[in-house]
């Protein structure tokens, strides 16, 4: 009996799979609450100088009166080009004389200004409270905001290599529980952070924790799941990934405070962190472990609560390891990163991959983390951003099913990354035009998300496939590490980050190109089955697949998360 033949004998998709699955996607609805906090913690507000009055030496009669608040910022704060009050320089000296309307252009030419000395003024009409109004990080420290930004995905990708390998050790379970304790406690003191430097100590550590339940919950979701309802399973969870975008908005709008606003999305995970104790550990990774009597266990568990439990009572110990003994023996071999470059066809999947993966997660986030550009509601844009999520995943997996990977991926890419650099040409003004064209990126790159995610698990044979999938995972962190760096270009030149932002997926889907189709091809077992079909001509393939995508005869214990 293989492992999927076991888990058919104690339920299949039962009761418990259900269950399991459902308390796992409800800490997925946090997730990107995390990743794109930032756009409203760190809401830039309307801000000026704070005004400084020097003595009236104009003479203008009714200078000695009480100013209005507009007359008092027309003698205090120069404008810029545009008409719009400089947001980082005041006047030296309080220009009395702008108030007379007979003044002459003489007396207007001596107008030194200075940066803002005495701190800024804020608009607080839609953000009572911000990072960037509680430590004035505008001007010449508005560099800080899109550095706390990459330091949490920093803390994200070492997350994802340190307790990535923990998971491994330790097993999923162990993982995840202590990832929730870490994002409960380290979340919530982020929210009482007394300064700038232990606000990004705290968010770090957040991102660590994020990425290691993150990877841990995804490897119990699939571990426990019989291998015909995966790819059904997996696009559900991604959808609770964008309903969390979505309730991401409506918690901002409602909690307009940075620290209760992160205190809202950090505490839940003490309540997760409860009833994390009833998870089951993973059977194959407590098999792979050498644990085989805890995986009886815990097999005989998930049958009582299916109402097998009969059928669980004839798993033993010895019934167990007599029937995977095979499975086990193979799992034995070791293979590290550097087989992902050793031969010519994985050499070539490693390499296009590798640019896909950063340039999809470098555009993506280049756009999620810079909504208030659009001109429009932040909330009302970050519920669509989230919404579109939603017919992105719906028709790249009917393209992937019809058209081929290559194909749907090379297409979203493009797409993408055309609709970001067409949006340099829009003027302003259209708000509605500008909004729909980034909307539409957004989707792309979404969809492309989606299918580079199932592609890399197709074009990797099994023994190195997780090895693959958390290479490419590596780059996307190191993409969303970059984008918001990317942004502080807009410094020197306004559409040079549009640029970048478009570039990166147009290069990205012309690469994937060179990589081999997958549709209704046998996922490969060995690294010499992959070289042997990039050797072979292309045979023809039907025309069409079953939505299901990909289904494997066999499990195996490498593809397990």
């Amino acid at each position: 009996m293989t492992f999927a033949e076991f888990l058919q004998q104690v339920g299949g998709m039962g009761r418990f799979q259900f269950l399991h699955t459902a308390l796992l996607v409800v800490p997925v609805l946090l997730m990107a609450s995390h990743n794109l906090l930032q756009n409203f913690t760190a809401a830039i507000p309307g801000h000026h100088c704070r005004v400084h009055v020097t003595a009236n030496g104009s003479g203008h009669p009714n200078a000695t009166h009480l100013l209005e608040a507009s007359d008092l910022l027309k003698v205090g704060i120069p404008v810029d080009r545009n008409q719009q009050l400089e947001k980082c320089r005041r006047f030296v000296d309080t220009q009395w004389q702008l108030l007379d309307p007979n003044s002459t252009e003489a007396n207007k030419t001596e107008m030194t200004t200075e940066p803002c000395a005495d701190g800024w003024v804020y608009d607080r009409t839609l953000y009572s409270s911000t990072i960037i109004i509680e430590w004035d990080l505008v001007c010449d420290l508005r560099k800080l905001r899109q550095m706390a930004q990459s330091i949490y995905m920093a803390g994200v990708l070492v997350g994802a290599l340190v307790l990535g390998g923990l998971s491994d050790r330790f097993g999923r379970k162990a993982l995840v529980i202590w990832s929730f304790l870490q994002m409960a406690v380290m979340g919530t003191c982020a929210a009482f952070s007394p300064n700038f430097l232990s606000y990004c100590i705290f968010r770090f550590l957040s991102g660590m924790a994020l990425s290691g339940f993150g990877l841990s919950i995804a490897c119990l979701i699939v571990e426990w799941i019989p291998t015909q309802y995966r790819t059904i399973t997996i696009a559900c969870t991604g959808f609770g990934y964008t309903l969390g975008q979505i309730l991401l908005a409506g918690l901002a709008y409602a909690i307009p405070d940075w620290r209760m606003l992160q205190l809202a999305v950090s505490v839940p995970f003490f309540f997760f962190l409860l009833y994390s104790w009833w998870f089951a550990e993973s059977a194959r990774w407590l098999l792979l472990a050498g644990k085989s009597g805890t995986a009886v266990k815990v097999l005989q568990r998930v049958a009582r609560v299916n109402g097998k439990q009969q059928a669980g009572a004839e798993i033993t110990t010895e019934v167990l390891l007599s029937n995977m003994e095979k499975e086990l023996s193979s799992t034995k071999s070791s293979y590290t990163f550097s087989d992902l470059v050793r031969t010519p066809a994985i050499r070539r999947i490693s390499c296009c991959l590798c640019l896909v993966w950063f340039s999809v997660s470098f555009s993506y986030y280049g756009l999620a983390m810079d909504l208030q550009n659009f001109g429009v509601s932040i909330y009302l844009i970050q519920v669509i951003f989230g919404a579109v999520d939603f017919p992105a995943k719906v028709v790249v997996t009917i393209t992937m099913s019809y058209l081929g990977r290559r194909v749907s991926l090379m297409s979203f890419l493009i797409l993408g990354g055309l609709v970001i650099i067409a949006n340099i040409f829009v003027p302003p003004e259209l708000q509605t035009l500008r909004t729909s064209l980034a909307v539409i990126g957004k989707g792309g790159l979404a969809a492309a998300f989606n299918c580079v995610f199932l592609f890399t698990t197709e074009l990797y044979p099994t023994p190195i496939r997780q090895t693959g999938l958390g290479f490419g995972s590596t780059m996307a962190r190191v993409g969303g590490i970059v984008a918001p760096l990317a942004k502080m270009t807009e410094d020197y030149f306004s559409f040079l980050p549009p640029i970048v932002y478009g570039a990166a997926p147009i290069i990205s889907g012309i690469v994937a190109f060179f990589l081999p189709e997958t549709l209704n091809v046998p996922l490969p077992d060995t690294i010499e089955e992959v070289e042997s079909r990039s050797g072979k001509k292309k045979r023809e393939v039907p025309a069409h697949e079953k939505i299901l995508l990909q289904s494997q005869e066999k499990p195996l214990f490498k593809e397990a998360c």
